[in-house]
């Protein structure tokens, strides 16, 4: 049995035997729908961000991280405010930082199981450079994730790098790891591809969703990144296709919104696009 199947089999037996005080962040019988915390916006307390996006209907949050003493007061008010409130923070971002390690302590020290990472793409080193020292740091933080049952979730970016399925669930398998997987985002790809044709080939690799829309008219019109302006349901994406392949794969798991953020108004409209595209 490879290493990844025969650890995926004893962690899954691990996380089922354990318990914790801390507000969980598994995975249940159905898409679980979350936002990120920076788009909460206004003048609130951390606490009564948590306990917003709580009353809307989500059903967990996603923090970004921060190391250092310097932020031990911050994220320590993200424990709090989750435990107080019972909105799980699911995961923490940590974009294309080396610190993996770290974020992973921090992703098991708030409740989370995953930290969403970005390969980076150094164009001063040769291709394949970069992808065996990305896998490289990848790979220094495996054990300690394994141990803490926290996956290392690589998302799909505009970094011109791992820009097709295939590449990326070649890179995801060769580190061997259960703990290691892909954050996918919905979006991202159709600059690319097509959402259904990434969910078709990397499949059970995908352990988390980034939903956001975008549109291919706008983008060819006024520029790249203005393709993401319209509301989820109103763009280029296929959603009943990308509901299809997802229950192909049997999805289960968070799906968290990462599109401008605001007040309650906003986040109310998110949490009902989200409701309509993914039927959840």
């Amino acid at each position: 049995m490879k290493r990844r199947k025969f650890l995926m089999t004893s962690c899954a037996l691990t996380m089922a035997s354990s318990t914790s005080t801390i507000v969980a962040a598994e995975n249940t019988d159905k898409i679980k729908k979350a936002v990120k915390y920076h788009m909460v916006t206004g003048e609130l307390s951390v606490q009564d961000k948590f306990q917003l996006v709580k009353d809307l209907g989500f059903d967990g949050i996603e923090t970004r991280v921060a190391l250092g003493e310097k932020n031990k007061g911050l994220v320590d008010s993200y424990l709090d405010a989750s435990q107080k409130t019972g909105l799980p923070i699911h995961g923490v971002i940590h974009s294309s930082n080396p610190t993996i390690k770290e974020a992973v302590d921090q992703a098991n020290y708030l409740g989370a199981n995953s930290v969403l990472h970005v390969v980076p793409y150094n164009q001063k080193v040769g291709y394949f450079e970069n992808y065996r020292k990305t896998q490289s740091t990848i790979r220094a933080a495996v054990a300690s994730a394994e141990q803490k049952r926290i996956m290392i979730l690589i998302e799909n970016v505009w970094a011109t790098f791992l820009i097709d399925p295939v590449s990326m669930a070649n890179y995801i398998d060769e580190i061997d790891s259960p703990m290691v997987g892909a954050y996918f985002d919905v979006g991202n790809v159709v600059r690319w591809g097509w959402p259904p044709h990434w969910i078709e080939v990397l499949g059970s690799r995908i352990k988390k969703l980034d939903i956001k829309e975008y549109d291919l008219k706008i983008a060819m019109n006024e520029g790249m990144r203005h393709g993401f302006r319209q509301p989820l349901g109103s763009g280029s994406i296929d959603w009943e296709k990308v509901r299809k392949e997802l229950a192909g794969i049997k999805y289960q798991g968070w799906a968290t919104a990462e599109v401008k953020g605001g007040d309650r108004v906003r986040l109310t409209d998110i949490a009902s696009q989200m409701n309509e595209v993914l039927q959840i």
